[in-house]
């Protein structure tokens, strides 16, 4: 038996328009929430962590109710994908026009490089305390005059190589001061701030309904000997879905300083289209019920271990077995609390300290991702997947310590290069992280596991926003990488202490007829 590609990309769409969603909404909600609402990296940490709390609880319990959602003629998991898919695109879009209201609450100083905003925003601010990027205090009044400041643009000729760059001055007085001004502006009128939070929250919520679901969709309808290699092949999916998005963010330019204040109707627009296309052409093509009941023959006829019986008997774990699961999941948090940080405060970082275009960096740590998912699939079948994971946790600390000592002045291809460096390390580790979960449990409870997977990731991302975004108001944004670099480095300890979880090609009768090779 090979694995049936088809189906797995497929299946995969269902992934595809998950990553397609948290692209846009990791690149874009930041930048709203900073530049048009004006709020500081902390608080706005603490609203990106609004997804993972919900997530935390929801999606255990929705992995567990799909679980149980029995004589289903659709499956038990495509409900829960397309009901939740489509409240998500069209409150997305809503949530457009929700920041069109707050960038009308500030349209006296929302043009680029207009002196009269310039001027607005010097005669409410010349006297606050103010924080740069760097996180250094200063008093907008005491650092330029009026003429001064209305004389800063948003671009400038380097003195020593003669090329146009985002001028410093910009950056670190006119930005923090117009945010500033967007705080007391939204403090006046708070109105679009709620009905912001609260869309959010319908976006949110309808996300954390089906992504359990949508994630054990894989496992129901692969034998597990296939299952990393089929992950790969799903991961791969989620990959191209973000890449979409990103290029999509390079054509709208999502990440130039001069759109930090751009209107997102048609951007997302095109995201929840791309969200429904890709949900039509699951429903057309996924048999989810003639698919699991195939897998589950067919791990009956190869005597695969754990195969999903039809009396729904649950096994239970051994105590070695429960310390695995606790030291993988809690690998998995760590590992997620050191990304998570980079990938929500990327935008921010790229475009005040490294004065370059993240879409472009991060396209390229996506395009690494996209060629490594497969061979990281068939290097965990020859050596395992533990060893093939540590490795990647060594790869991914590695990148993020060398990201550390980069500036606006160094060179952008090694920039590139650590990212490209991150992208094979994440796909190392995705790849194989999420089926030793599931290694360990019967049938029945697969969307359950993904439940506990999702916990230990969501969890981590709960905190690692807010954590980081607290230390680079006060330490500075340059904490970000050495922070991530050290998170990652802790999940070599506790992976190195797992036992179980790896695939087995032990059969109780005839698995030596299985061929899994492709």
């Amino acid at each position: 038996m090979k694995l049936n590609y088809k189906r797995t990309i497929l299946v995969g769409f269902a992934f595809f328009l998950i990553s397609a969603f948290w692209q846009a909404y990791d690149a874009t909600i930041p930048v709203i929430l900073t530049n048009k609402f004006g709020m500081s990296q902390t608080w706005s940490g603490v609203i990106m962590a609004l997804d993972n709390i919900l997530a935390v609880f929801m999606l255990p319990i929705f992995g567990a109710l799909s679980d149980k959602c029995l004589g289903n003629k659709y499956g038990k998991r495509t409900p829960f994908i397309t009901i939740g898919t489509i409240i998500a695109a069209v409150a997305l879009v809503g949530l457009s026009f929700v920041d069109n209201a707050q960038l009308n609450n500030i349209s006296e100083v929302a043009v680029i490089d207009d002196p009269a905003a310039l001027e607005i925003i010097y005669d409410t601010q010349a006297n606050e305390d103010l924080i740069t990027p760097e996180g250094e205090k200063f008093v907008l009044a005491d650092t330029f005059t009026k003429e001064e400041f209305t004389a800063i643009r948003l671009k400038t000729t380097d003195a020593e190589t003669g090329k146009e760059i985002t001028n410093p001055d910009y950056t670190n007085y006119v930005a923090p001061a117009r945010q500033s001004y967007a705080s007391q502006k939204t403090a006046e009128n708070i109105v679009p701030l709620v009905l912001f939070i609260a869309l959010l929250l319908v976006v949110l919520v309808a996300m954390a309904t089906f992504r359990s679901p949508a994630v054990a969709l894989m496992p129901d309808v692969t034998v597990k000997p296939l299952r990393s290699k089929a992950n790969a092949v799903i991961n791969l999916m989620g990959t191209a879905g973000g890449i979409l998005v990103l290029v999509l963010g390079m054509v709208f330019s999502t990440s130039a300083v001069r759109n930090a204040l751009m209107r997102y109707n048609v951007f997302y627009g095109i995201i929840a289209a791309i969200m429904l296309g890709a949900l039509a052409i699951f429903l057309l093509t996924v048999r989810e019920n003639k698919w699991a009941a195939q897998m589950r023959a067919d791990s009956v006829r190869y005597g695969i271990e754990e195969a999903e019986e039809e009396s729904g008997e649950k096994r239970s774990l051994t105590a070695a077995e429960k310390k695995s699961l606790i030291c993988i999941l809690l690998s998995i948090a760590l590992w997620y609390f050191g990304y998570n940080a980079v990938t929500s405060k990327y935008a921010v970082y790229a475009g005040n300290i490294l004065d370059k275009d993240y879409n472009t960096t991060m396209l390229l740590a996506q395009a690494a991702a996209i060629i490594s998912y497969l061979p990281a699939g068939m290097v965990a079948s020859k050596i395992g997947r533990k060893k093939t994971i540590m490795s990647g946790v060594v790869m991914l600390a590695a990148a993020f310590t060398a990201a550390a000592f980069m500036r606006a002045s160094s060179p952008t291809w090694l920039m590139n290069i650590f990212f490209a460096l991150a992208g094979v390390a994440w796909a190392t580790i995705n790849v194989n992280s999420f089926p030793m979960v599931v290694e360990m449990c019967s049938g029945a409870d697969i969307g359950k596991y993904t439940g506990f997977y999702y916990t230990a990731s969501m969890t981590a991302q709960i905190f690692t926003p807010m954590v980081s975004g607290f230390l680079m108001d006060n330490l500075g944004m340059t904490v970000l990488f050495p922070y991530a670099a050290i998170f990652v480095a802790l999940a070599f300890v506790t992976m190195s202490l797992v036992r179980h979880g790896d695939s087995k090609i032990i059969a109780k009768k005839g698995l030596e007829a299985l061929d899994i090779d492709d």
